[in-house]
């Protein structure tokens, strides 16, 4: 049988020997971690596994998603409870948008230097530095645009020179554009009355009954929009 190759890693300055090809969270896996905190699809999509780690003979501290990341040898890893950001406390009911909200709630993005440092970590390949500018303009419409698939995992301010929270920015413009300037939809609107009428009840304790290949083919059955 074929040995499988393995690299040496530390993990919370624990040494453990790991197959190679492991993702950050398999290897932890691997070495009999419990994960039940910073993680959760596993899919890169929901930005609860930002990780923090060095590279054998390399003292810059680098960071990624720990579900994409795959471990390196000599690879030292460490979890923080949570990576930078100082989130402003507001409701979006009573806020007025205008070229200036964003600057007033962030007054950080003037200190953007340009260095792009934010779209090139950006696990989504996102145009961060872009929105960023957006923001900068007062232009919410665009940081909701451009930064609508922001997973708020917060990689891109840690690399931010100018300590900006770039994901904050974002959904602080999303939620402005979804109350204030987005049209109202008809459809959401027709949605929510249903729901209160209790119209999709009936098939809720329907589904609830079914098994989970029973569920899987009515997933794969559904009807879907055309793109």
């Amino acid at each position: 049988m074929e040995e499988v190759e393995k690299v040496n890693i530390s993990i919370m300055g624990r040494k453990h020997r790991v197959p190679a090809g492991l993702t950050i969270l398999q290897a932890m896996e691997f070495s009999g971690y419990t994960l039940v905190r910073g993680v959760g699809c596993r899919g890169g999509v929901c930005g609860a596994c930002s990780a923090a780690y060095r590279l054998a003979d390399d003292y810059h501290l680098k960071s990624g998603l720990a579900c994409q990341t795959v471990v390196e040898d000599g690879m030292e890893l460490v979890q923080l409870p949570f990576f930078p950001g100082n989130k402003a406390v507001y409701e979006v009911e009573a806020i007025t948008p205008d070229e200036s909200t964003l600057r007033e709630f962030y007054p950080e993005i003037a200190r953007c230097m340009g260095c792009n440092s934010c779209t090139l970590i950006c696990p989504q390949n996102l145009e961060v530095m872009e929105y960023m500018s957006a923001a900068l303009r007062g232009d919410v419409a665009k940081v909701a645009e451009l930064s609508f698939e922001c997973i708020l995992c917060r990689l891109c301010a840690t690399r931010c020179p100018a300590d900006e929270v770039q994901p904050f920015v974002a959904i602080l413009a999303r939620r402005l554009y979804g109350r204030h300037l987005a049209p109202p939809s008809p459809h959401l609107a027709q949605r929510v009355a249903e729901i209160k009428e209790g119209t999709f009840e009936a098939g809720l304790g329907e589904m609830k009954e079914k098994s989970k290949d029973e569920l899987t083919e009515m997933y794969k059955a559904r009807d879907i929009e055309p793109q």
